[in-house]
């Protein structure tokens, strides 16, 4: 034992080291991580060739630097302590130290220049103000996620070579830095600095410059051919760049000035040779315009190109041409309309992304032999024009959101052989679903994008109607490396939690037992794989139609969720680390190992995620539950995976796309900007629109209101179907009926009737008010002003009336009656609220209706012409508009609603006042000698039955069972 050099006792639960520790004279590495000492152990000074000493993980309060006087140590890690301050000593006696970690602990202030020699310090994730060090050795200094305001450093430090001051408060550069000759990278990103010294792009050793996200309104006009290589200056004021940064820097190939002010971009030569050896451009989210475009031109070694979310409408085809080495571009959120010709000299192209565009003509990408990924959604295309054979490489095709887009078999044939081909659904797909009315209070858009190693690591989930027209469910998945868990969360998470809401309905319940029963149902692959989630569940309770919409959230590992309340970013998540202290106990209390990383055992840096079996009970798949009422105030939420919130905040993201009015477009944006932002890994997100009215949470006042209101006569029948123009109202005064109650008062007879006969009460303007806060919507005219009436005919002419049944919501089985196939036309819900579509007022005859009469066996001629009536959307403002993903916009105003003063009385025969056609197999068989007689009773039979009709009906009243 005296040889022995390395002696590690991580993990254990010690306190003090015996004294017979002492006699290992030729000890280095002395491992003390993860136990329980409160301070440096005293047997350490028999150790004389101890040079490594690691106590992360323990309980030392103050560190009395004293204890290190007799020590040789050379690297001292405390990192994970609870050290809030430091006792110093004489500089003499710490001469041997050369690093020291004090990462992860509670101190406000750190003055280490009593370390002479000092060439190392990582004090990350503190609180310090204000910091002092010795620069005589110092090499590298690491004191990102603090709260610096002060930086000083003497003598110079001439040996520095790396600076991580980023997400501090420092408003200025220090002046001690021009001095560091060997300074190679600094980054100061996410602090408040407004200007930078004039030396900095004039420094012959500085090749990074991380600059991100402060407030620069300028960079230094100095351009002294710096050696610099990579510049980031994201997320300032820039409104220009040096008129020089291009000729001067001769060693610049990646350069990052996206989410700025810039108008244009300084020259890249001032001849037709060009030095640039620029290769990465990055000017995402700025104010430029087509005068940039040949400012380009002289960055012939250009691979990549993201311009997104600019004010460019033409980029020339000249221009275009001269750019032969691009690789990767991104011209998404413009204004153009045609993607140059000359694309086709860039043979290297593999990626191209001109998304939310107004493209009409599909380019010719698809002749690019290295193509890779296109995405072309939310455009203008009408057509697309295809070679003979697709890109051997080609893996990605998005040509969602082009709603004049129409494709023939053969297209579609030849398109289905890519590995990720997005288009829209046909129309008829989600009609259903409109009627159900899911989509008038919620709407969505999702997308996702590989890494830079083309791996889709990601999964996206979104069911608009989910067990029922009143939920619905949305998710993302990442699997930051792996491809296998996202896709199985993907595929069989909304299975499990459809079975969790039969067992429980309790939002915490529900939610965590479907996370853990996932746990399990990975099987092999997540024994040592693993992977994020984030599930949002809009819901309302069937027990109780008056109340609110809620939003449940559930989050594992990195994937979040915020939701945007009256503008402002609400986070729904919660990142389980190592930093929340209930979580590092437990990971203490199960023996797991933190490493330098901070990761668990060196895996993960998420204390609670799905997958990696292996490192239960450290590591644990319970998922954070939050649970809200979503108001009016709601606008939508955003779902994002690691990669989209590593580079944005959620105010940031929300900000971002609350101006967008398609969620398609709007997830889109998101995974634009976070690429533009630096993220390389795979990325998805899913924006979900709100609409959700006032009346959604206050159902039982206007339904009492409705129900107390002074009755009416009945009209009496006229010559016409329709009533007469002396009624002063507009022709285009078309409106919806809604009643509602308790769910136990729901019944079957949801649909309102059809027939040819008189309905025993119309509608007229005395008995109807509409709703205070609502304007009456806008309608084509050239549409029908009456959506309920078929064509007039003399055989067939009806007027739809009120449903004698109450309506909830909660069971109306998507608007689907016990006997019908097809959902009940121009019923659907919205809110807490069944609601029937109908015109009240109609001065002329309409044509057919956009609607199908609930006698279809009857009537299926108004049913088929409804496919070619154009302005489908237009007409039913209810449902929204549709959009290219698939899913419904919602309206901008709430609903229009109209209250009826009385609601019609109930009918024992159920829902259909037409008279019931016979059915041959139930007609009775009467023997002849008893004929005679059972004429005589019906006749007696009905002349009682029209007695008391004739006082309380009207003559034309049927009463005729289902």
């Amino acid at each position: 034992m005296t040889n022995l050099q390395t002696f590690v006792l991580d993990g254990n639960l010690l306190c003090a080291l015996p004294v017979e520790l002492g006699l290992l004279q030729r000890l280095a590495y002395l491992g003390l991580s993860f136990n329980e000492f409160t301070q440096v152990p005293s047997v350490l000074e028999r150790l004389p060739a101890v040079e490594r000493l690691c106590m992360a993980g323990n309980k030392v309060p103050v560190l009395t630097l004293q204890a290190f006087r007799l020590l040789t140590l050379k690297h001292v890690d405390l990192r994970l302590n609870q050290i809030s301050s430091v006792v110093p000593d004489e500089p003499e006696f710490l001469r041997h130290v050369t690093q020291l970690d004090v990462r992860d602990n509670r101190l406000s202030e750190l003055d280490v220049s009593m370390f002479p020699r000092l060439e190392v310090l990582h004090c990350q994730r503190n609180r310090i103000a204000r910091l002092r060090l010795r620069g005589c050795a110092l090499k590298a200094l690491y004191a990102s996620n603090n709260e610096l305001q002060e930086l000083d450093v003497s003598p110079v430090a001439s040996n520095l070579t790396y600076v991580d001051i980023s997400r501090n408060c420092m408003t200025s550069l220090p002046d001690w830095l021009s001095d560091s000759k060997k300074l190679e990278v600094l980054d100061v990103s996410h602090n408040n600095i407004a200007e930078l010294p004039p030396w900095l792009l004039c420094s012959g050793s500085l090749r990074k410059i991380l600059a991100g996200h402060n407030q620069l309104k300028r960079l230094p006009e100095r351009v002294e051919r710096p050696v610099v290589e990579v510049m980031d200056v994201q997320h300032n004021h820039l409104i220009e760049l040096p008129c020089n940064l291009f000729l001067k820097s001769e060693s610049l190939r990646c350069l990052n000035a996206s989410a700025n002010k810039l108008e244009n971009l300084p020259a890249s030569s001032l001849s037709e040779e060009s030095s640039s050896i620029l290769q990465e451009l990055y000017l995402t989210n700025n104010h430029l315009t087509d005068k940039c475009v040949p400012q380009l031109t002289g960055h012939t070694h250009l691979r990549i190109l993201h311009m997104a979310y600019n004010h460019l409408q033409t980029f020339p085809a000249s221009k275009m041409a001269k750019l032969e080495e691009l690789e990767e571009v991104d011209l998404s959120g413009n204004r153009l309309k045609a993607v140059p010709t000359t694309i086709l000299n860039c043979r290297r192209m593999h990626t191209l992304v001109a998304h939310s565009n107004c493209i009409e003509v599909f380019p010719e990408v698809m002749q690019l032999m290295e193509m890779k990924c296109v995405d072309l959604s939310c455009n203008e295309l009408s057509e697309i024009t295809l070679p003979e054979s697709l890109p051997p490489k080609l893996q990605e095709l998005d040509l969602t959101g082009n709603l004049r887009l129409n494709l023939d078999h053969k297209t579609l044939e030849q398109l289905n052989n890519i590995r990720c081909f997005r288009i829209d659904p046909p129309p008829s797909s989600f009609s259903a679903n409109e009627s159900a009315g899911g989509p008038a209070v919620w709407s969505h858009g999702y997308t996702e994008a590989s890494g830079v190693k083309n791996k889709l690591c990601v999964a996206a989930l979104s069911v608009n109607s989910f067990c029922g027209s009143r939920e619905a469910l949305y998710g993302v998945f990442d699997g930051d490396r792996n491809v296998e868990v996202p896709y199985l969360l993907q595929c069989t998470m909304n299975d499990i939690l459809a079975e969790e809401l039969h067992r429980t309905k309790s939002e915490e319940d529900y939610m965590t037992n479907t996370f853990l029963v996932m746990q399990r149902k990975l099987g092999t692959a997540g024994q040592k794989l693993g992977g994020s989630a984030a599930l949002c569940h809009i819901r309302h309770d069937p027990t109780d139609p008056a109340g609110c919409f809620t939003l449940t959230s559930a989050n594992v590992g990195k994937c979040q969720a915020v939701l945007c309340r009256d503008g402002k970013a609400l986070p729904l998540s919660l990142l389980h680390n190592i930093s929340i202290k209930e979580e590092y106990d437990r990971v203490r209390q199960h023996k797991a190992i933190i490493t330098e990383d901070n990761k668990v055992n060196g895996v993960t840096d998420s204390t609670r995620i799905m997958g990696y079996s292996f490192l239960y009970p450290a590591v644990l798949p319970r998922p954070y539950v939050n649970t809200v009422p979503l108001t009016p105030r709601d606008e939508f939420f955003i779902l994002g995976s690691r990669g989209l919130f590593d580079v944005m905040d959620p105010s940031e993201a929300v900000e971002a796309v609350r101006k967008v009015p398609d969620a398609l477009a709007a997830a889109k944006k998101l995974c634009t900007l976070a690429q533009s932002y630096g993220c390389t890994d795979s990325l998805s997100a899913v924006v979900v629109q709100l609409s959700v009215a006032e009346d959604c949470c206050c159902c039982c006042c206007s339904a009492s209101e409705s129900i107390h209101a002074p009755p009416q006569p009945p009209p009496s029948p006229g010559p016409g179907l329709y009533p007469a123009a002396s009624a002063g109202v507009p022709p285009s005064s078309c409106s919806e009926i809604s009643s509602e109650v308790s769910a136990s008062e729901m019944s079957s007879e949801v649909g309102s009737t059809a027939s040819s006969d008189e309905p025993p009460l119309l509608l007229q303007d005395s008995h109807i008010h509409l709703h205070p806060q609502s304007h009456v919507p806008q309608l084509n005219p050239r549409l029908p002003c009456c959506s309920l009436h078929l064509a007039p005919n003399a055989s067939s002419s009806f007027q739809r009336q009120l449903s004698s049944a109450t309506f909830s919501s909660a069971l109306s089985d998507n608007g689907l009656d016990s006997e019908d196939e097809e959902p009940i036309a121009g019923v659907f819900s919205n809110g807490s609220r069944v609601e029937v579509e109908a015109d009240v007022h109609c001065l002329l005859p309409p044509p057919p209706p956009p609607c199908t009469p609930e006698t279809p066996e009857k009537l299926p001629e108004p049913v088929l012409e409804m496919d070619k009536i154009g302005n489908f959307d237009s007409w039913s403002k209810t449902l929204g508009k549709r959009r290219g993903n698939g899913s419904v916009a919602p309206q901008e105003q709430s609903h229009n609603l109209i209250e009826v003063a009385e609601a019609p009385s109930k009918k024992s025969g159920g829902y259909f006042t037409a008279p019931a056609q016979p059915d041959p197999d139930d007609q009775f068989i009467i023997p002849p000698e008893l004929e005679e007689e059972v004429k005589e009773i019906m006749k007696q039979h009905q002349q009682d039955q029209q007695r008391p009709a004739k006082s309380e009906r009207p003559a034309d009243y049927y009463d005729t069972p289902l």
